[in-house]
């Protein structure tokens, strides 16, 4: 064996290199799993996003610390006020480590009647970290009143994203729609594998009348315009269902109608597998077709499932949001950035609330990271490219 690497490094014109030798054994020997996460790290883009995506699902895990105020408090002076600013300066003390952030005094312009914010200097609030304020459930479950950052007494506003027309602070509120938005397009997304991954398998690898059948009625859930069947089918939800069941409901009538694409790609790829070599051992040997489907068919394309899967998310989030800012889907008490985005439908709030459309930055921000990730997911499903 000496004289084999022997002769082979004089053929390669030069001294052993034994870091190059490794790394290509360990190439040659990796797992599709590896060489597909090698891969994903290449693409910094695509790791960025993810990591910015793991930020968003960690904070609507823990919205209720990481938030200075509850979602249900009001600030009954302080109606549409604008976002306060943080400031480091003091025009008296100076320089400051503590962030603190000014009062809002309000006037009515005599013209319009309309009300409007300004700083009131007088009004100086520092910022306190890991502070008490109102007692609320970490995840229904666990008494608590500490925040993340807040002010000594919770009844003084702190409003970084400004106010809505009840007095609402928009910054808390959409971290806890986080958590409700985020969490519908995990949630929902489930179903849909389950429905995606058996429809699609029994379609394409039993053929003949379930795959005729199953085709047939994902040709009829396509034909049918998607907002319009999402609006008739929330319609006939009943009214008296509770915040959880609503909540689930429309997750069910998501995947009900959003099977259909992964199901098309996984019956193309069974018809492709099912005929190979070690589908017909499988076979041989005994195995039944679901575990055939389950063992050896779906683990031959499962990261263009992950693929599928990571480009499916967004598309719920979107749709949850645009039910709910229609007033067809989730409704008030529940917080979610469509919820929120109802209080934005008219022309006067673009010219004079602006600030209401902070959730839109979160929910284009969170579609565009999903989209990313799955462009990355993509191409890391070839290594070999």
């Amino acid at each position: 064996m000496s004289l084999i690497t022997t002769i082979s490094n004089a053929l390669r014109g030069g001294k052993p290199n034994r870091l190059r030798k490794s790394q290509d054994n360990s190439y040659e020997v990796a797992s599709q799993w590896r060489l597909m996460w090698w891969k994903f790290k290449k693409h910094k883009v695509a790791l960025a996003s993810a990591i910015i995506l793991l930020f968003f699902y960690i904070v609507a895990a823990f919205c209720e610390f990481l938030s200075p105020n509850l979602p249900e408090a009001r600030f009954t002076e302080y109606k549409n006020s604008p976002p306060q600013k943080i400031h480091f300066i003091d025009p008296q003390t100076g320089f400051q480590f503590r962030p603190f952030v000014y009062g809002m005094s309000a006037k009515v312009d005599e013209k319009t009647f309309r009300r409007t914010f300004a700083p009131d200097p007088e009004k100086k609030y520092e910022i306190q970290f890991f502070v008490k304020g109102e007692s609320y459930k970490m995840w229904g479950l666990i008494p608590m009143n500490v925040h993340l950052f807040g002010l000594k007494n919770p009844k003084d506003p702190l409003i970084l994203m400004g106010t809505d027309k009840l007095g609402h602070d928009l910054f808390s509120r959409i971290i806890y729609g986080g958590r409700i938005s985020l969490s519908f397009g995990l949630v929902g997304i489930v179903l849909t594998l389950v429905l995606g991954l058996v429809l699609g398998g029994i379609s394409g690898y039993l053929g003949g009348v379930a795959d005729t059948i199953i085709q047939r009625i994902i040709d009829l859930l396509i034909c049918i315009p998607t907002i319009p069947l999402w609006m008739a089918l929330t319609a006939a939800l009943p009214k008296g269902w509770s915040a959880e069941q609503t909540y689930f409901g429309l997750i069910i009538i998501f995947s009900i109608i959003g099977w259909t694409g992964l199901a098309r790609v996984v019956r193309g790829k069974i018809l492709t597998l099912r005929e190979e070599d070690f589908t017909m051992a499988a076979r041989l040997a005994g195995a039944s077709g679901f575990r055939i489907i389950r063992k050896h068919l779906l683990p031959s394309f499962a990261s263009y499932i992950i693929v599928n899967v990571t480009l499916s998310i967004p598309g719920t989030i979107l749709g949850e949001t645009a039910l709910s800012f229609i007033g067809v889907g989730l409704q008030a008490p529940v917080v979610s950035w469509g919820v929120l985005l109802q209080d934005a439908q008219n022309l006067e709030t673009l010219a004079y609330y602006p600030w209401l459309l902070w959730p839109t930055a979160f929910i284009i921000l969170t579609v565009l990271m999903f989209n990313f990730l799955g462009d990355g997911l993509r191409d890391a499903a070839d290594p070999y490219k």
